[in-house]
Parts: structure tokens; C-alpha cells; sequence
């Protein structure tokens, strides 16, 4: 397969319909998926147990003490909400500019987008207390006119999470209306094709359902596109408009947008490995595809080392601050050095092997880079949140956290989670948009017909080559 390849332009429509649909229609079940849906299910029922003791002996389970009042929970929303951000990029804006490569990504990479904010939605809600007025934060009018603190970062991070959430659903199933139709034609059991069927609403493929699919699809685009910025700005001002040493900065809204989007690609990447390799993809996920997302992350690792660059120039020197000087240097030497140059390690040097185009076309070495980055950002938000609260102005309120085994399972509860929907998604749904693909090569097939026959102006021409 050459580089240059969108897609294997020896595909026909029906092939196409056939390879993707098969993966879900089949009914023989891998033992593979088997295995990695157990494992996922002994995850989500971590969780469950996990917030089940929260709810009944509340947030004293957790490490969090003074001055660190946020803890793995804060840290692992931060983590998961900037894993949502690469389907929406790769939905929305790649198809604002006409991007061909995102056809074969963006349906698993929407989904991906949907499952890691619902499980960064569980944390903020545990993290309440009182998890059971969560709905208190909802402007809603009540009879004692009593209205959320709109200066609580909750109640931003409510409407930002909320929306982002929405927009993304609805693009998500906008886009697999046309593939639940086909799956309806596909299916040979009656149940299931009942069941496509009503989720298809009716689509019969005219040329009034493509207009109008096309036009609500470019709509549901323009409204996503602003959310990959706007999300995870706010989420960032949660720390920003703290008087927090360390948090304190006006670089947080860019810096975490690009580092959102970094450990997004790099989660997209993550899965897309293993998915070509198992489903025999490589025809449809091809090494363009890999090499262009390996040169998204180089791009926004570059601008996530810019961040860290700047940050400590401007807190550890510029600013002449004493508080954000000492605290640039106890990240570097101090008790949590150790998540810093981890950081500084995974997130930064291991970024660079991709300016090595041998590198972004080995399938293993991305896979191993994709993996690193995830960890390397998930040590990042833990520096941030932990490392910052740990040391306040006042030496005396100075305390460390330690996790405790709660905190590691309600994460890991959430990990299994996410892998449990995936899974259960790739089994279900069609992880490959079948319209987008077959357009795509209706698109490729005129190209090919409009071009004229390529000679050599140097050949013989047949008659002179036969003697005549």
C-alpha cells in the first residue's frame, strides 16, 4: 500500500458494505473480543463497587486531605475529558476542510469521543459529596428562586461538558443513518433488521433524505467545530482563575486545547492499531491514515513543549513571583519529580521519534509512542492538580497526597468501562462510515475517468513499432 493512498481504490461499493458490515452481522463471536469483554466487565464492576462504598462512607475514602481537595478524581476528568477531543477534530473540523484521510477514523473516533466524557461526566458528580443534588448546579427554576453560583467552575464546567456531550451524539448518529439503513438491507434476522430499521428512521436513500443528510450533517459540523476549543478552555479556566500557585496563568486555555487534542490522537491511535490489525483494515485504515494522525501529534507536541517551555519561563522567571518560582522548582526536584520528568519524558522526547517517517509507518512503534503520550498526559494533569494544591503559600499547610486503593479502582473501574462500551460498540455498529467510504471512491473512480491516458511522448508508436 503506498503512502499516498486515501483508500485502496480497488474496492467496489459492495465489498465495502460487505467488509465493514460483516464485522457486526457475523454471528460467530471472536474469542479475542470474548477475552477483552470480560476483562472489561470486571473493570465496570470495579466501579460500581468503588462508588457504591463512596456513596456510603463519602469522598474520606479517597487520599484527598488539606490543601489537596482534588485529587485522582479532578485529575482523571481533566484526562478523560481531553481523550474526547480528537473525535469531534476529526469529525467535525477535518470535514470542514475537506479532509479525504478522516472518512475511515472519524465513526470509531466519535464513538471514542462519547464514551471517554462519559466516563470524565462520573467524576465531578462523586466528587460533590452529595452527589445526589448534583441537579442543585442546573439553573433550573425552582419556587425559592435559588440559582447555581455561576462563578462556580462547576456550573461551567456543567454547561460545557453538557453541550460538548449533546453536539457530539447527535453527530455521531446524524452520520450513521445512511449506515444503519444499509445494515437494515444486510441483516437476515427479522429481529435485527426490525431493529435497524427503526433506528434508520425511515431512510430509503432518496435524493431528498441525501440533501437534507447533508445538510444537517454540514450544520451539526459547523456547531462541533467551535466545541474542541471552547470545552476544554473552560475546562482549564476550573484552574486558571485559582490563585493557586502553578495554576495561575493565562497559557492554560491554548496549552490544554493542544495537549487535549495531543492525548486525543494519540488515543485514536491506540485503538485504530489494533482494529486494522485484527479486522484486516489495512485496505481501508491505510499507513496514510496512521502517518497523517502521527503528524498531528508531532504538531501538537510541539505545541504542548512550547506550553511547558513558556510556562516555566513566565511563572519560574518572568514574573518575579516567589511563590511560582519556588513552584517550577520543587516539580522539577521536589517529592513529585518523579511525574514531572515522566512528563517531561513521555510527553516531549518520545514525541520527537515522529519527525522519523520510518517511525510513523511502523505500526508497533506508533502503537508504543500512542501508549506513552497517553500515560505522559495523564502524569501532566496529576502534576497540575496534586503538585499545586500540595504546596500552598503557607509552608506549614504543606501535605502530599497518596492515592488509596479507592482511587485506583474508581480509575480503573472507568478504564474498564470505556473499553466495555467500545467493545460493545464495534460489535454493534458499523466502526467504519460505509457512505463516507463509498463516496469517497465514487469521488476517486471520476478523478480516474476524467484524466486522460498517461503516455510517453518518447514511445514508438504501435503502427511504426509493427512496420507499416
Amino acid at each position: 500500500m503506498q503512502e499516498e493512498n486515501v483508500i485502496d481504490t480497488r474496492h467496489t461499493y459492495a465489498t465495502v458494505t460487505d467488509k465493514i458490515a460483516t464485522v457486526v452481522l457475523t454471528p460467530r463471536i471472536r474469542p479475542g473480543w470474548l477475552m477483552l469483554l470480560s476483562i472489561s466487565l470486571l473493570g465496570v464492576m470495579m466501579l460500581l463497587i468503588a462508588v457504591s462504598y463512596l456513596l456510603a462512607k463519602g469522598v474520606g475514602i479517597w487520599g484527598i486531605n488539606v490543601p489537596v481537595s482534588w485529587g485522582f478524581a479532578i485529575t482523571n476528568f481533566v484526562w478523560w475529558i481531553g481523550i474526547g477531543h480528537a473525535g469531534t477534530l476529526i469529525s467535525a473540523f477535518l470535514l470542514l476542510l475537506r479532509q479525504e484521510w478522516r472518512t475511515s477514523i472519524n465513526r470509531f473516533a466519535e464513538a471514542m469521543t462519547l464514551f471517554a466524557v462519559a466516563c470524565a461526566g462520573i467524576y465531578p458528580l462523586i466528587h460533590l459529596g452529595r452527589p445526589w443534588f448534583f441537579y442543585w448546579i442546573i439553573p433550573y427554576p425552582n419556587t425559592m428562586s435559588v440559582w447555581p453560583q455561576f462563578r462556580s467552575p462547576l456550573v461551567w464546567d456543567l454547561f460545557a461538558v453538557s453541550t460538548y456531550l449533546t453536539v457530539s451524539l447527535l453527530f455521531w448518529y446524524a452520520g450513521l443513518i445512511p449506515d444503519l439503513a444499509s445494515m437494515r438491507e444486510k441483516a437476515n434476522n427479522k429481529v435485527v433488521r426490525f431493529i435497524y430499521g427503526v433506528l434508520a428512521l425511515g431512510w430509503r436513500g432518496s435524493a431528498t433524505h441525501w440533501e437534507r443528510y447533508e445538510m444537517a450533517y454540514l450544520l451539526l459540523a459547523g456547531l462541533a467545530a467551535p466545541l474542541v476549543v471552547s470545552v476544554h478552555t473552560v475546562v482549564s479556566l476550573d484552574f486558571a482563575v485559582g490563585i493557586v500557585p502553578g495554576w495561575h496563568s493565562t497559557i492554560f486555555p491554548p496549552y490544554f486545547v493542544a495537549g487535549a487534542i495531543f492525548s486525543g490522537f494519540a488515543m485514536v491511535l491506540t485503538l485504530a492499531i489494533p482494529l486494522r490489525r485484527v479486522f484486516a483494515l489495512q485496505d481501508l485504515i491505510t499507513d496514510y491514515h496512521l502517518n497523517c494522525m502521527a503528524k498531528f501529534m508531532l504538531a501538537t507536541g510541539m505545541l504542548v513543549s512550547y506550553g511547558y517551555m513558556m510556562e516555566i519561563f513566565l511563572s519560574g522567571y518572568y514574573s518575579g513571583d516567589l511563590y511560582e518560582h519556588f513552584m517550577q522548582i520543587d516539580r522539577a526536584r521536589g517529592d513529585y519529580a518523579q511525574i514531572f520528568w515522566m512528563t517531561i519524558a513521555f510527553n516531549v522526547c518520545t514525541t520527537q521519534l515522529l519527525w522519523f517517517k520510518r517511525v510513523r509507518q511502523n505500526d508497533l512503534l506508533l502503537f508504543v509512542i500512542s501508549v506513552l503520550i497517553n500515560v505522559g498526559m495523564w502524569a501532566e494533569r496529576y502534576m497540575i492538580v496534586v503538585q499545586s494544591l500540595s504546596r500552598d503559600y503557607v509552608p506549614s499547610k504543606w501535605r502530599d497526597f497518596y492515592p488509596t486503593i479507592w482511587d485506583w479502582a474508581t480509575y480503573i473501574g472507568t478504564m474498564g468501562l470505556f473499553l466495555f462500551l467500545f467493545l460493545l460498540f464495534i460489535r454493534l455498529m458499523p466502526m467504519i462510515s460505509m457512505a463516507e467510504v463509498r463516496k469517497l471512491l465514487h469521488e476517486k473512480e471520476h478523478e480516474h475517468a476524467a484524466q486522460p491516458p498517461q503516455t510517453d511522448a518518447h514511445a514508438i508508436p504501435p503502427s511504426l513499432e509493427a512496420g507499416e
